[in-house]
């Protein structure tokens, strides 16, 4: 076959096939309720303090996923509910794609949420989640650059609640933001969407 000829059916099945794998990436991002960036965004150095009361460095987000979310341990629905549906999901995936992948609640009320209470928290899961707290100037500015808002409590005294996203954010094993899990959790298209985030994408 000419080689002019052989380049021509190239092109021509890469024009047929490249939107096609467009729109089945797509559909599988819907069904998912994921959004991914059309660029990386870079998070900003912030030193916080992980649940074993050691400082954590945010520019240590790097060597596997993440996926963030900003919550607090006295939360009545949407933390317990998050939490529950990821050990659920984790649980789900190939080994090799859960292996790659750790969970952080960052807290949005660090009056309360101590380092020992996120760690006793957390250990109720039993699924090796993290957690982080810090100074609240940190703790916003974090948030802001996940786009992930929340709105500090006025009163840190007696029974009070923190009004936060039930977004997520993913950040990739280089340490940026690459996109959101938006609520509510679809469950069935993230075990996929999140198996082929993983394994195609660095």
């Amino acid at each position: 076959m000419p080689m002019t000829l052989w380049r021509c059916l190239l092109i021509l099945a890469l024009a047929w096939t490249t939107p096609a794998l467009a729109l089945d990436r797509d559909a599988l991002l819907d069904e998912a309720n994921v959004l991914l960036l059309p660029r990386e965004r870079v998070i900003p150095p912030l030193t916080l303090i992980d649940q074993d009361g050691k400082p954590f460095d945010t520019r240590s987000l790097q060597g596997r996923w993440h996926i963030l979310f900003f919550g607090f341990t006295a939360c009545p629905d949407i933390c317990p509910t998050t939490l529950s549906d990821m050990r659920r999901l984790f649980g789900q995936l190939p080994s090799d794609t859960r292996e790659r992948l750790q969970l952080v609640l960052i807290t949005a009320d660090p009056a309360r949420d101590t380092p020992q209470q996120l760690k006793t928290y957390l250990d109720y899961y039993r699924a090796g989640f993290s957690g982080l707290t810090g100074e609240m100037e940190q703790l916003q500015q974090l948030s802001r650059a996940l786009g992930l808002p929340f709105v500090p409590a006025n009163e840190t005294q007696g029974d009070y609640s923190v009004s936060h996203s039930g977004n997520l954010a993913l950040v990739g094993p280089d340490g940026t933001l690459r996109g959101h899990i938006r609520a509510p959790l679809m469950l069935d298209g993230l075990q996929r969407a999140l198996s082929r985030i993983v394994d195609t994408a660095h």
